[in-house]
């Protein structure tokens, strides 16, 4: 029936990767990049985290929320991510991360305007602000492919 839905898996990770194992490889260097660019790595898993909530890949959500927990990310800044505006718990510089990727998720929604750049620079350099950016489009290309191919969600042992 058109416009059902279902959790059922379209394409499984192992499966995706075998098909395309070039985009892998070019995900593992730009998470190298990110891994050197010296942002905090519980931000970027916070970020990523949330652009996933709003893209509404459950994958990422998952696989990422196992990545902050190995972290030892708060409990309380995983469980609030969906209501970081109002939850009082975000450092200023991780609020305007935040901010700053949704903006850039949403693109389409609105225009980027100079006061929204002026926001994020005055917690993030220059650099910091390329290689944020970045792990922002990475982020947003995972959850443009395994959203729509539903991979199964990464449970955690023991879960």
């Amino acid at each position: 029936m058109p416009g059902t839905s279902t959790t059922n898996p379209r394409l499984e990770y192992k499966t995706f990767q075998d098909i395309v194992p070039e985009m892998g490889t070019g995900m593992a260097a730009i998470s190298h990049a990110l891994r050197k660019s010296g942002i905090e790595p519980d931000l970027l898993e916070m970020l990523k985290i949330r652009i996933s909530q709003l893209n509404g890949c459950a994958f990422c959500v998952q696989y990422h929320l196992n990545d902050a927990r190995k972290l030892n990310v708060p409990a309380a800044k995983l469980d609030l991510l969906a209501a970081w505006r109002e939850a009082g718990t975000y450092t200023a510089r991780e609020a305007a991360a935040f901010d700053w990727a949704e903006r850039v998720t949403l693109l389409a929604n609105h225009y980027i305007d100079d006061e929204s750049y002026t926001r994020v620079s005055a917690h993030f350099s220059e650099r910091e602000i390329a290689f944020l950016t970045t792990a922002i489009g990475q982020i947003n290309f995972w959850n443009r492919i395994a959203a729509p191919l539903r991979f199964t969600p990464p449970i955690p042992a023991g879960s």
